[in-house]
């Protein structure tokens, strides 16, 4: 389909759209008003990481084409927790801790978008706001009489677990049922049009659009991105070393920017288009190298993912201490560090840099030869390493470098 919004076109040029609920007048809405549109997230942890960096940017593309972001933290629903595509129950947090998630990861946010009292500003909101001050007897009443427990239980997100046998609780049973009311509750209090979110999400957007044009006869709608995999089919934003978190405190600028830096050539211009604003006629340059060139493009996209994420002078920091230790073997200053006290033997170092989980995956990482000091590979789990006034440069693989350093 062709799109004549500038909203669609965008999303559809650079490859956020996977699902539709009637496109046709979402499209001609999008051209002739402004639409505010939402995404929900749950503030299990005081960060996000790169695996909700596309729904980010989807709101960073809702805006940049004129429209009203409505960022929808899950303070209501974080206290269930969503089941979809689980193997097993979320831990229950408590008040404090979902209200210190949720200040945390507004920060992140802060960077990709614009917040503001005008039309197009972003806006963050918390579902507990209206979910907390729920009657269960009312809301029975009212809203959980639209829905069909035979349709609950053909949703893939349940349909899952109940196949695998793994238990379900009712309190996550009624996730859904409460992701639908925050549409409709959003569409009530703040005009809200759009609901977008992953493929996984489907079913969920879908009852919200139904709830709110059973319980209102109000036309709202869905759009979906398609499940993110790396070339190799691993899900994205994972790795061996754990998640890659957006908040500096939890992940050094210098392993972010190299996440990028390691991308597969076959994703280069697919990341381009969905993690940068470069035009896309620089992207398709881009994409197009060859080769030995492919490393510029990944090097473009690293530098350009992260000034976003960690502002430009992280990115370019980052950038020049890539430079420094691959091409001129030294040791730039953004790398990360751990801070000795003495001697240190190589399997702490290895633990300490974040280089391995435990001592026992050190010890195989020295045993399979991928451990470094100054260069030189580590033939004993029992080597000490000496950190004197300069600091001393390990590295694990051929993609994760670090420094000890005296402290």
């Amino acid at each position: 389909m062709t799109y004549s919004s500038d909203l669609l076109r965008t999303l559809d040029e650079r490859g956020y759209i996977h699902q539709l609920t009637d496109a046709a007048a979402l499209d001609a809405l999008a051209g002739n008003e402004v639409v505010p549109g939402y995404i929900g997230f749950d503030p299990t942890a005081p960060s996000l990481h790169v695996g909700s960096l596309v729904q980010i940017m989807l709101l960073r593309r809702l805006q940049q084409t004129g429209h009203k972001p409505i960022v929808l933290m899950g303070g209501g629903t974080g206290k269930i927790g969503d089941p979809s595509f689980k193997d097993e129950a979320r831990a229950l947090m408590d008040d404090e801790r979902i209200a210190a998630n949720v200040a945390s990861i507004r920060r992140i946010f802060e960077r990709f978008l614009t917040f503001g009292d005008g039309p197009t500003d972003a806006v963050m909101v918390d579902n507990a706001d209206w979910l907390d001050r729920l009657e269960y007897i009312p809301f029975l009443r009212e809203v959980g009489r639209h829905f069909s427990v035979n349709r609950m239980l053909s949703f893939d997100s349940v349909r899952l677990r109940l196949d695998r046998e793994q238990s379900l609780s009712f309190l996550e049973f009624n996730y859904m049922i409460l992701q639908a009311y925050d549409f409709r509750e959003l569409s009530s209090r703040m005009g809200c049009r759009l609901q977008m979110g992953g493929s996984d999400q489907w079913g969920n957007i879908v009852n919200g659009v139904e709830l709110t044009r059973r319980m209102d006869d109000r036309q709202v709608f869905g759009v979906t991105t398609p499940l993110l995999t790396t070339a190799d089919g691993a899900k994205m934003g994972k790795t061996v070393s754990g998640a890659v978190w957006l908040h500096e405190d939890q992940l050094p600028h210098f392993d972010y920017w190299q996440f990028w830096r390691n991308t597969a050539d076959a994703d280069v211009g697919r990341f381009l288009r969905l993690f940068t604003d470069l035009p896309l006629p620089e992207i398709e340059r881009l994409e197009g190298l060859r080769g030995a060139e492919i490393n510029e493009a990944k090097k473009v996209l690293a530098t350009e993912a992260t000034a976003m994420c960690r502002g430009r002078e992280a990115a370019e920091a980052a950038a020049e201490t890539a430079r420094r230790t691959f091409e001129e073997g030294a040791a730039g200053e953004a790398l990360p560090t751990f801070a000795v006290s003495g001697p240190v033997g190589i399997v702490d170092a290895l633990v300490g840099l974040g280089f391995a989980k435990s001592k026992g995956e050190a010890r195989r990482l020295v045993a399979g030869g991928g451990a470094r000091v100054a260069g030189e590979k580590i033939a004993s789990d029992a080597a000490v390493i000496e950190v004197g006034e300069e600091p001393v440069r390990v590295s694990a693989g051929k993609k994760h470098y670090g420094l000890l350093v005296r402290g």
